[in-house]
């Protein structure tokens, strides 16, 4: 299948564009970029008048099922919506409503171009299914969780269960799905859960994905617990770092975690609206940032969020930082566009993804430059972070497959899932 994207303008992962540009998808892959239209025929030609092609979008912390929880647990402090709200409906969750919750999750996402997502839940095969039905790409870790301080590797049912879907999943779809170890916290976790966890991560070349230092009581108790040390410093010790990690929400981590983090390559994802409106704070992004952390974006579930949006999250993210810094130039529009692009691709250990460059995959999107709120466009790049919304995407593309495209999902019947949706959530909430 060749695809030709024809004199269109382009924006990089590194925020460079360009315009009267010539992009030629060849399979799965991105064959070349070049300003004069390449030789041959084509299977199709999109006429690149008024939009912008870009790579797509990663989200780097997410709970996808939890669209079940929309709306579910408003305007509650994070231990308070947790314990009162989520944990008890979580004790009713049955295969299907995972399934329903992640297929939906997965057509919001992409409908927003997004193209992959780290998650981190329960009965994972479902989430893997919808994944696999719609096209997307996704690292999926089964959470794990252990108040019992006798548990060990032999007796740990949920960390069996990790083991069972990686040997099962991981790089199944052609690398589509790939499988990663996950530890909810610092609080919900035992010392040696985190251990053999990161052993066998370690062992087989997995990703790592953690909760750390969301709230300051979290950060505060766990150090109270820990005789002193922080939640990074717990896991740097137990070896949770020693495997590529991706840590989410980092909103009171300290300036020696971020130097941890640095020195181990950890990725801090940012989920900006989660952590607002649960009251959690606000990562500091410009000092991680002047640190050399690695910064990547994510949602977080839409229990808590409500919206599944990457170009929200950037925008907020930027918008955030020079407001809570009161400097409105230490950060430019060319620092935040990595986070939801290659940064994402590279948390997740998909080196051939997040680029718009030759040779990489095909994971693209077609931003609309002729909605109301992109006019005027000074700067493509500009336009992509301060003006564009998902709801400005028209096309996007998963390994040279169009997955939507103007209002119109190609691999999934959108009006079944949505009905499916709403007789699940009717009949799960009945139990309560």
């Amino acid at each position: 299948m060749r695809i030709l994207f024809s004199d269109i303008t382009t924006v990089a992962e590194d925020g460079v564009s360009k315009e009267h540009q010539y992009v030629l998808v060849e399979d799965k892959y991105i064959k070349s970029i070049s300003d004069e239209k390449p030789e041959g025929s084509f299977d199709r030609v999109i006429c690149g008048k008024d939009r912008i092609l870009m790579p797509a979008l990663y989200n780097c912390h997410a709970h996808a099922a939890m669209t079940l929880f929309r709306g579910y647990g408003e305007d509650m402090p994070l231990q308070k919506w947790l314990f009162d709200r989520i944990f008890p409906a979580e004790d009713l969750l049955t295969e299907r409503a995972v399934y329903d919750g992640s297929m939906l999750a997965c057509l919001e996402m992409i409908r927003n171009g997004i193209v992959s997502f780290t998650d981190m839940y329960f009965f994972n095969a479902q989430t893997i299914k919808a994944v696999m039905e719609t096209g997307m790409k996704a690292n999926i870790g089964r959470c794990l969780q252990s108040f019992d301080p006798s548990v060990t590797k032999e007796t740990d049912a949920r960390y069996a269960e990790a083991v069972a879907l990686h040997k099962e999943w991981h790089n199944a779809a052609d690398g589509r799905i790939k499988m990663d170890m996950s530890l909810h916290a610092e609080y919900t976790i035992q010392p040696q859960v985190c251990v053999y966890a990161a052993e066998y991560a370690k062992e087989h070349d997995l990703g790592m994905h953690i909760h750390l230092s969301e709230t300051e009581s979290e950060h505060r108790e766990g150090m109270e617990r820990r005789g002193g040390k922080t939640p990074a410093r717990f896991f740097y010790d137990l070896g949770v770092f020693d495997v590529r990690t991706t840590a989410a929400h980092c909103v009171w981590v300290t300036d020696e975690d971020m130097d941890i983090m640095r020195e181990k390559g950890v990725y801090a994802a940012h989920n900006p609206t989660s952590n607002l409106k649960l009251g959690s704070g606000i990562m500091r992004t410009q000092r991680m940032h002047e640190k050399g952390v690695n910064i990547v974006l994510g949602t977080d579930g839409a229990a808590s969020n409500n919206r599944l949006d990457i170009f929200r999250e950037m925008n907020l993210a930027a918008i955030l930082q020079k407001g809570s810094d009161r400097v409105c130039d230490s950060m430019s529009a060319a620092d935040f566009l990595p986070m939801a692009t290659v940064n994402g691709a590279r948390s997740q250990g998909r080196e051939d993804c997040g680029r718009l460059a030759e040779g990489y995959r095909a994971d693209l999107i077609l931003v609309d430059m002729d909605a109301i709120n992109n006019i005027p466009c000074y700067a493509p790049l500009n336009a992509v972070m301060y003006s564009a919304t998902g709801n400005d995407v028209r096309m996007t593309m998963s390994d040279g497959v169009i997955l939507y495209e103007n209002g119109v999902f190609t691999t999934v019947d959108v009006e079944a899932v949505k009905y499916r949706m709403r007789e699940t959530v009717g009949g799960y909430f009945d139990q309560k």
